[in-house]
């Protein structure tokens, strides 16, 4: 059934991409989408939400502290479901793993409209975390191990765009519910639950992974088929630092660090600088929502094209100059958006695009160059060990960077830079990193 059903009908002139395959695409596109707006919408709605939860109107210093602990403990969810939800998806699938982990977000992302205070509100961000966080994680080796070799490089860089799309969405929500207060704009949360009906209906298991389940109960029966069975039955975390993939879990952990660390501060504070800029020109209250609103659609959209693109170049240079490329073009574009510019007009909406592109672009590596990095049976568990224990790290990004602020003299702009910084990472392992340009997916 399931080679019948990844074999179907073809679609134009795409080559080898099935009906089927189109499908996992979708589903996985959209997941990534509706994570990314969660985020995105918290982002918007963190600085009226604080100002209601901590009564009255508490200065910034005292936002940017609560505030960044809320985001760490977020932060904290996605390393996590992340991390547990890739060894679940190793052993019991990536179907049943892509479905659990829709439910979770979908859930506790309207509940965080109900929260009466700040720890409540913590508690519903971290469990949505959970969610999120194992979506994508889920995600990516699925539709990795679900394409064939053709194309798999553009259509994963594509699927990456539901980053930038799934912010550019929040914004647009935030539009249109803002002015209704915070809490209806996470009621919108319960949306992404509407995929479950999608995946537990019409999606199946990539014949990867069914080859490794049949392995796995052979081996258990007693029957040796190979060689490697002993290691290849060790519990999944532990065979990532074994001598063959030590190295590939080194770089792809010193990749995800220098990636999230350069893009959540900004993600997190962006709709704040933005707020600020702005007020700078005399606009304030609800009359400076469609700045804000417009300036992260213009971040958004720069992020798109910079996923997009990150493919087909990837393609043409290989994937270790391209992730340097892009993760130079963050650095670069990000000092001269906090740095260089003082005010909101004329630049800013000029250069937010340009830093989309880059900033977002990068994350089409961990769908293009980690899954090349590990073979099948390890595949899930890598992509959210080396994200995860990143994003673990990285949690405490925001947290740090909003107790900086007041260190910074109230400056979101300068401890946001500061943080941009860190997609040096991201250069330094791709210099020990290996190509995997011209390389099968490994089994």
């Amino acid at each position: 059934m399931a080679k019948s059903a990844v074999a179907g009908r073809q679609i134009g002139g795409l080559g080898a991409i099935t009906r089927y395959q189109w499908l996992v695409f979708a589903v996985v596109w959209l997941g990534w989408t509706l994570d990314a707006a969660d985020f995105g919408l918290y982002s918007l709605v963190l600085r009226p939400a604080l100002t209601e939860l901590l009564g009255g109107n508490p200065p910034l210093s005292q936002i940017g502290r609560v505030g960044g602990l809320l985001s760490m403990m977020g932060l904290l969810g996605w390393a996590v479901g992340g991390f547990v939800f890739g060894i679940y998806a190793d052993y019991v699938g990536r179907v049943r793993a892509l479905a659990t982990s829709i439910l979770i977000y979908s859930v506790f992302t309207a509940m965080q409209g109900l929260a009466q205070g700040t720890w409540d509100f913590a508690l519903y961000r971290f469990i949505a975390g959970l969610g999120t966080g194992a979506e994508l994680m889920v995600g990516i080796p699925l539709l990795a191990e679900t394409l064939g070799e053709t194309h798999r490089a553009k259509i994963a860089g594509c699927m990456m765009t539901g980053g930038a799309l799934g912010t550019f969405l929040g914004a647009w929500t935030y539009g249109l519910v803002g002015g209704y207060g915070w809490r209806w704009v996470f009621f919108v949360g319960v949306v992404p639950a509407l995929l479950l009906a999608v995946v537990r209906r019409r999606m199946i298991e990539p014949d990867r992974f069914g080859a490794v389940q049949e392995r796995r109960q052979t081996v258990r029966a007693g029957q040796q088929v190979a060689e490697d069975d002993h290691q290849f039955m060790r519990f999944v975390p532990l065979q990532l630092f074994t001598p063959e993939l030590r190295r590939n879990t080194i770089v792809g952990l010193l990749f995800g660090l220098g990636s999230l660390l350069a893009i959540w501060t900004t993600n997190i504070w962006l709709p704040t600088i933005l707020s600020l800029m702005v007020q700078r020109g005399g606009i304030t209250g609800a009359d400076a929502v469609p700045f804000v609103s417009h300036g992260i659609m213009f971040w958004s959209l720069g992020g798109i094209a910079g996923y997009i693109v990150f493919g087909f170049v990837a393609d043409m240079i290989g994937r270790r100059a391209t992730i340097s490329l892009w993760s130079a073009g963050t650095i670069i574009a990000g000092l001269t958006l906090y740095l260089g510019l003082s005010t909101y007009e004329p630049y800013y909406p000029i250069v937010l695009p340009i830093f989309g592109f880059f900033v977002f672009g990068t994350f089409s590596g961990f769908a293009i160059y980690l899954p090349e990095l590990f073979p099948t049976h390890v595949r899930s568990t890598a992509v959210g060990f080396t994200t995860g224990t990143a994003r673990v790290v990285t949690s405490f990004g925001p947290l740090v960077a909003g107790l900086m602020v007041g260190a910074f003299g109230g400056s979101f702009n300068n401890v946001t830079a500061f943080m941009t910084c860190f997609a040096l990472l991201s250069i330094v392992a791709m210099l020990f990193g290996r190509e995997t340009k011209d390389d099968g997916l490994p089994d």
